[in-house]
């Protein structure tokens, strides 16, 4: 019976495991959400900032900022493309993390991030369990992989619409060469055909 209680103790644990979530900023906008921490818990989000036109290359940045209970601004990143920030509860509550486009007005600015962290438990305290504590150590390195993997798939598709872009940008520039190529060539072979011309004069 207890060892039927360990696997469905682990099982809940790998199915609450976070997912890659995407959100689209508006022009002079931003998008906030929150997470209820007690003291010592651990918040970590990580998150990449992209296009929704999978034609544009260009790497854009927003602002992010995590907001204490109290209100006050705990962490601020500015211009940021990506990143992997954490922070520590000091007292319980709801603390809210934003990402932040209202210094700009694009408008296909997408945020692909994971919300992650660690629920303190004091191992020194006789009512906690070292089998909870494993399981949440299990759960907290997992999500950490889940995160990274996430992170390496957004900058793989960023990249490639770089390349993709770099690519036809050579692609009609080659093309463009080629005209100008073939168009000097006939000028050449048409003005030498003229040069060589024996004109009779009667």
């Amino acid at each position: 019976m207890k060892l039927i209680n360990i696997t469905w103790l682990i099982l809940s644990v790998f199915s609450i495991t976070c997912y890659a979530h995407n959100v689209a900023l508006p022009p002079y906008g931003k998008q906030c959400f929150h997470e209820h921490l007690k003291r010592n818990d651990e918040l970590a989000v990580s998150f990449q900032v992209g296009s929704r036109n999978s034609q544009n290359a260009e790497q854009f940045t927003i602002d992010f900022f995590i907001i204490t209970p109290s209100g006050q601004v705990r962490l601020k990143k500015n211009d940021m493309d990506h990143g992997d920030e954490s922070i520590k509860a000091d007292v319980d509550g709801k603390y809210q993390y934003c990402f932040s486009n209202e210094k700009t007005n694009r408008v296909d600015l997408d945020v692909t991030f994971n919300v992650h962290g660690v629920i303190y438990i004091d191992v020194n305290d006789p009512k906690s369990d070292s089998l909870d504590y494993a399981v949440q150590r299990l759960s907290e390195l997992t999500s950490d992989v889940k995160a990274e993997q996430g992170y390496l798939v957004i900058r793989e598709r960023t990249h490639r619409n770089t390349a993709e872009s770099t690519n036809s940008r050579v692609k009609w520039w080659s093309v463009f060469q080629i005209l100008v190529v073939a168009s000097n060539s006939i000028f050449q072979i048409y003005y030498l055909k003229r040069f060589f011309e024996v004109k009779l004069v009667v």
